[in-house]
Order: C-alpha cells, then structure tokens, then sequence
C-alpha cells in the first residue's frame, strides 16, 4: 500500500460507508453486550448543522468499562434506560474529523485529529463519554454541543500530525495519572460556602481569630462550641453578613441535626476542635461536601482509630488536614503532593495497567523525581514485565526501581524490606491501585513524616479503613489524598509533556485489537490477563487480539518496528494500518 493511500487515510478525505459497526451495552453482564457476542451494523450517523461526525482511531480499554459492565443501569453515570438507549463504552479516544455541519466550520475541518477529555460537564450536568454520551466502541460518532460548547468550553483537545493514535488514545487516562500529582488543595475554609464546627469540652482552648482570614462563608454552623468562641464569631460572622446556626447538644447524629437546621446538605468544611470519639469524626466526614475538607483539630491525642470513608476521598477529593496547634488554619497549611526530588515513592498494585503509568512518570521525572521507586504486587510474573519493560528507563534517569512480588515474603520478611528500602523512615509517597480497604490501612502505616497517601484506587463510597488520625494531627503532618478522573488542564499538561519527550504514553501498551475483538479483549481484563493497556483500532478490519509479545510470530512487519522491550512505537501502528485498515 502506498504512502499516499496512508496519506489520505490520516486526512480523512476518503469515501464514507453507509453503515458502521457498533458495540452497544444493554445492561449488565457481557451477555448484554452486543448482540450474539458480536458488534452490530448500523447506519452510519446523519449530522447536523451544529455538528461534526467523527471517526475513531484508536480506543484504550479502562478497568471502568468494566465497571459499567458489571453495575449496567446500577452504574452511577448512567441516566437513561440502557434497553432502549444503550451505553457506548470507551472514553480513552483518539479521533478524526470526516464531516463538519455548516455552524462548525470556522472552527472544525476535515482532517482535524483531537483526543478526547471525558469528564465532560454541559449546563453543570457531568455527561461523561462512554457513559452518558456516546463512546468510542464505534467507528464513527457525531459529536454536538454537549462537549463542543461545554462548561469548560470545548472537550475535544488538538493533536499534532505526527502524534500517533494509540499514544494520543492512552493520553487521557494518562491524564488521570497526572491529575493525581496535581490537586491543589484550598488553604483556608471555603469564602462564600458553608462551615460546620463542632467543640469538645475542651475547645475553650482554641483560637478561632486567624481562621477566617482569607474570607468568611455564607452559612457558619456551631455545635459545642464554647460561648465565648461563638459569641466572638457570632460577631464577626454578622460584619461579613454570614448566616450563623448554633447549638449546644452533642453525639454523633449532631452534626446531620445542625445541617438540616443550616439548610444544607453537606458543609464545604467540617472541623472538629478537640478529641472528639471515632464514632463523631466519621458522622462528620459524611457531612463534608465534594471538594471540602475535614480538618482534625486537636491539641489532646484522639482517643482511637477512625473508620474513614476511603472511597470518598478517592471520588470526592476530599482533604482530611489536621493540627495539634490551638489554631485550626494552621491544617490548611500548604503541602505538596507532587514527588519530591530525592524521595522514595511507592506504588502498591504496580503490575496493572495505571500502577505501570504510576511509575513510568516517577521514573521520567530524573532529578525531579524520586530517587527510589518501590513496585509491589501480588503476581510475581507480571511484575517481571514491569521491571523489564522499565529497567532500562530506571538506569536512564538514575532511579533505583525495586520490584517486590509479595507473596514471595512472609508478612514479616515484606515490612523488614520496606523498612529497609526507605532507612526506616517509611516512604514518602504510597500511591494504592489496589481497591481494598485493608490495603490502604496497611499502607497509611508506611508513611515517612510529611508523607501522602495517595488512594488512587476506584474504592466504592462507603468503603472504611481504620485508621489512626493522630497521624494526622501530630507532627507526623500525614496527609491523605485521593483522586478520580481527569480535567482539561491535566490532559492538555499530558499532550504537551508527549510533545516535549518527557513523557511517552503509549509505553502503557501491551495489546492491540480491532473493533471485532474489543469483547475478547475487555474479558481479559476482568481476568487481569495483560499487565497493561489495550488498544481498540476500530478501522482495523479482522484485526485478532494480539499482545505485543507475540507479535514476531503473528505479525511480522509490525513486530520488527517496536522498541525494546517489547514496547509499542508510531512505527508499529503504521506498519499495522497498512496491514489491518482498508486505506
């Protein structure tokens, strides 16, 4: 096939079929994917005036589809009856532009090529692709105002030509990477949103003056709060025409009596002065708001260990700060979750397909980065792949990259080696993949002074670890993180850092398939069959599941153009279009 036929293809100047081929999800269960375990045909979509019909490239497989498999009309994201207007799975989307409807062409035109950002909001709905709207387990798609004028304006970002497809599909769970490192955290309660406080009998010794500095909320809601405390806030509140709610009682249904007395339904800041028992801070953290913060005040040792909802901090982006200083703001002190240069990073759950992105950006990072990376997981084969895929990148940037298959220590043994890997002081930065409770527990207790605990794990809300908040709250300063999904900003941060060579997105690869196979290939995920990311190519006509490690046998010509490792290059994905799309 000759380069101009490639040419054309890449343009998106071709003919259009009548008619595509269509992976719909009817409800839970992979026997309700598609019809007779087969993609169906379908015409291919009219677009209108305010519209573009696109053509997929290249697709990644998320463990969330999964999700969205296993829950059907259950899942979350999902809003319409899936019987009548089936989900599209695929949200990890590299795309072309094959038509423009007459409003979009100042700003559309054939040929444009874009990856996808997701999390889409429209009118202040969350209308993610692959869920609510439409997703790339199809070969083509018409794309409207939904994510072509969203809130954050346009949800389709610009890829440069040279950038190949799998790389630009693999950006955006990348960019879920990215996002974990860069959540910046407020530094003083939420200036017109809603602040809970609740005292203890000791709270007298508190110093409330410094916390409202940066600005006071629109409702101040008191529990237990010692008089003179209120009164002084009451005052002050009534300057800045804030709403105060005060009550004296106490116990943990408290906190749920004074925010329906405040008229909310969740407070942007709960923080709790004083020792109060497990049973209150974890009332308390059920009624901080996404994106809030609870703040563990406490001069006094807490009392015991507090089951924390781990599943909203990975969902809600929830900060659990604390202090031991009578002045609260002192939580909301600044504090990094970027890694430190010279640190030790440890990611538990390493071998799966994130837990690799997790350390091939701490590996990328040289100078900046850490200076050892720990990799944990319990299937000692698939780690192997980690540690070769990755070891040549370690000795590159001058990191020590420690691959540790568990089981092949006693309980005993295994913390003997981390302790050993991190001079005893713990490690710096634990990033969980993991989706277990017990894990982050166990994690929570690894942590070096001044360390974050990264739960980037999908924990379900409503998932407690027990954990010892006086970590928090001492000078210890632990800090507990999570993340879920992605933005623009992060997206656009991992599209540049590909186009600078600081990043290579489409090292995550280890299988390719086309758009027949896609079924095969999401079932081997639920088998954790391949120890990294698989890549859908919908034009790709009869293309089999392939990993990359059979590659030489199966294919060739494409085999002879991957990297060492064996690890996937624009060169591969040119060799099989020529091979597997009808160009």
């Amino acid at each position: 096939m000759g380069d101009d036929r490639l040419e054309r293809y890449r343009r998106g100047s071709g003919p259009l079929p009548t008619t595509h081929k269509v992976w719909p999800l009817y409800g839970a269960g992979f026997e309700n994917l598609g019809v007779g375990g087969q993609p169906i045909e379908a015409p291919l979509p009219a677009f209108g005036p305010d519209e573009i019909l696109v053509r997929h490239d290249a697709v990644g497989l998320c463990f969330s589809d999964l999700k969205v498999i296993k829950a059907g009309q259950s899942h979350p994201r999902i809003y319409e009856d899936m019987r009548t207007k089936p989900v599209i799975l695929g949200h990890e989307i590299a795309l072309t532009v094959v038509g423009v409807g007459e409003n979009r062409r100042h700003a559309f035109h054939v040929g444009d090529r874009f990856v996808v950002q997701a999390d889409v909001i429209y009118k202040g709905r969350g209308l993610a692709v692959g869920y609510a709207l439409p997703g790339g387990l199809q070969q083509y798609n018409v794309m409207g105002k939904e994510i072509l004028d969203g809130d954050e304006g346009c949800y389709l970002l610009p890829l440069s030509p040279e950038r190949g497809y799998a790389e630009a599909a693999l950006s955006e769970p990348w960019a879920c990477v990215e996002a974990a490192y860069a959540i910046r955290y407020r530094r003083a309660p939420k200036e017109g949103g809603a602040t809970l406080i609740l005292g203890a009998p000791s709270a007298g010794r508190y110093r409330l003056t410094e916390l409202f500095a940066a600005g006071y909320p629109r409702v101040l809601a008191l529990s237990g709060v010692p008089a003179d405390l209120a009164a002084a806030l009451r005052d002050e509140a009534a300057v800045h025409g804030t709403r105060v709610i005060e009550s004296e009682a106490s116990g943990s249904e408290e906190p749920g009596r004074v925010a329906a007395a405040a008229g909310v339904s969740a407070f942007d800041d709960v923080i709790l002065l004083g020792p109060h028992r497990a049973a209150m801070v974890a009332a308390a953290m059920g009624l901080v708001a996404m994106g809030g913060a609870l703040i563990v005040a406490s001069v006094e040792p807490l009392p015991e260990p507090v089951p924390v909802d781990v599943g909203r901090l990975h969902y809600d982006r929830i900060l659990l700060g604390g202090t031991a200083s009578p002045d609260p703001s002192a939580a909301y002190a600044a504090f990094d979750i970027e890694l430190r240069p010279g640190s030790v990073m440890w990611a538990i759950g390493a071998a799966g397909p994130m837990g690799q992105m997790h350390v091939q950006r701490a590996l990328q990072m040289g100078p900046q980065g850490p200076r050892r990376v720990i990799a944990s997981d319990l299937l000692a084969d698939r780690l192997a792949i980690v540690e070769r895929k990755f070891g040549a990148l370690a000795r590159r940037s001058g990191v020590d990259l420690v691959c540790l298959a568990e089981p092949q220590f006693s309980p005993e043994a295994f913390r003997e080696r981390i302790l050993e890997l991190t001079d005893g002081r713990g490690a710096d930065c634990i990033v969980v993949l993991a989706p277990v409770a017990e894990v982050v527990a166990r994690a929570y207790g690894y942590l070096a002074p001044r360390g974050v605990l990264n739960v980037f794990a999908g924990l379900n809300r409503g998932t407690l670890a027990t954990l010892d908040l006086n970590a928090v709250r001492d000078e210890r300063q632990l800090r507990i993180v999570g993340s879920s999904g992605s933005a623009i900003a992060d997206l656009r941060r991992v599209l540049e850092k590909a186009e600078q060579g600081l990043l290579s997105p489409g090292q995550a690869l280890t299988a390719v398939c086309g758009l027949e196979a896609a079924r095969e290939g999401l079932e081997g995920m639920a088998a954790q069959l391949f120890p990294g990311k698989v890549v859908v190519y919908p034009q790709a006509v009869n293309l089999p599941l392939t990993r990359l490690e059979e590659m030489p046998a199966a294919m060739p010509e494409v085999a002879a153009r991957l990297a060492e490792g064996p690890v996937w290059t624009n060169e591969a994905e040119e060799a099989l279009l020529r091979a597997y799309v009808a160009l």
